[in-house]
């Protein structure tokens, strides 16, 4: 069955997530997505900085349990209907897309100018939006009920709202703490990958 692969991806990040919490700080030093450079962070083992693995690791860590059931129920949620449409090969291929460039955006906004105190980026939320973008464009008409507001709205509504608040966000600094222009950049991988299966 095609949803095979949206359970092995859950899977895959609570594994993760639990084993990796056995070795922390050191899987987030090693495997989150630094700035480039090197740095000395207090409280870990030594200098840490970009490696280019990390742009793939990053999508895999996550910084507490709320952030990756999160992650995980909209990828459960909005994966099911997408890898329906496009298959497990091509799923995988938009999804993994979408956590690159969320990390390529995400490298660009944090190392130029360069930061002042360095922190990570983890987080599925990268190949998430990628998805979230594809059941879009998938299914424009389709209706989704949010919890807040409780009001029903079109895919293609919501995803357009929820980029224009990444963006308000991202640009003025709010909801600190937040990677939101990682979160277009994997609407962006998203788009141009739905863009040349649609060639």
């Amino acid at each position: 069955m095609p949803r095979v692969l949206i359970r092995l991806l859950i899977i895959a990040n609570v594994l993760i997530f639990v084993a990796g919490a056995a070795y922390e700080p050191a899987v987030t030093a090693t495997f989150g997505l630094w700035p480039l450079g090197s740095f000395r962070v207090a409280g870990l083992p030594g200098p840490v900085g970009f490696e280019p693995w990390q742009l793939l690791t990053y999508g895999f860590l996550h910084a507490n349990l709320l952030h990756l059931g999160f992650n995980m129920f909209g990828l459960h949620i909005f994966g099911r209907e997408v890898i329906q449409a496009t298959g497990p090969r091509r799923f995988a291929a938009l999804y993994f897309a979408s956590i690159l460039t969320a990390g390529s955006t995400q490298l660009l906004v944090v190392s130029w100018p360069p930061v002042g105190v360095p922190f990570p980026t983890v987080g599925a939320s990268g190949g998430l939006f990628g998805v979230l973008l594809a059941f879009a464009m998938l299914y424009p008409q389709r209706r989704i009920r949010l919890i807040f507001p409780p009001i029903p709205m079109r895919a293609w509504l919501f995803v357009t709202l929820y980029a224009a608040a990444e963006l308000l966000q991202g640009v003025t600094g709010t909801a600190a703490g937040v990677a939101h222009f990682a979160h277009l950049g994997g609407m962006v991988g998203g788009w141009l990958v739905l863009r040349g299966w649609q060639r």
